[in-house]
């Protein structure tokens, strides 16, 4: 049952600081609209998304490191998912969104909004920061060390 605790304490964990790094990535993302509407939206999509990711992340890095496996597994495993996991959820982005940036004509965004690749690397790319930071956070406060 050690496990068990294990995995809760890990996705309680990761869901937290995935809400809190969700959230930043998110509104900085949301500052390059220039506007406070943007910055808001985009924050609270990042914070729904970073509670998500950082819960899963949280359960895969437990599953990958353990008590033994260290900080890279963690920040390897967590980044591998969130990458996945941001082309997923980019993917599924309404064509209508998109849109709306490229008639609102917000120079910065309409770059990387352009089309659904554009906005699935860029999700899977933000998701992937996450992860990683998530993961390693995680696995290095499950980190037990050898006794030699």
């Amino acid at each position: 049952m050690a496990d068990r605790e294990l995995y809760v304490k890990s996705a309680i964990f990761g869901t937290g600081l995935g809400a809190i790094l969700g959230l930043i990535l998110g509104a900085a993302t949301g500052a390059l609209s220039l506007t406070w509407s943007g910055v808001q939206l985009t924050g609270i999509v990042g914070l729904i998304a970073g509670a998500l990711t950082g819960s899963l992340t949280g359960l895969i890095s437990a599953r990958v490191a353990g008590r033994t496996g260290g900080v890279s597994f963690g920040a390897y495993g967590g980044m591998a998912f969130g990458g996945f996991l941001g082309l997923i959820l980019g993917a599924f982005i309404p064509a209508s969104f998109r849109e709306s940036i490229a008639t609102d004509q917000m120079p910065y965004l309409t770059v990387l909004a352009n089309g659904t690749f554009e906005m699935a690397i860029l999700v899977s790319f933000l998701l992937a920061c996450l992860g990683t930071a998530v993961g390693a956070w995680v696995a290095g406060r499950n980190f037990i060390p050898r006794k030699k």
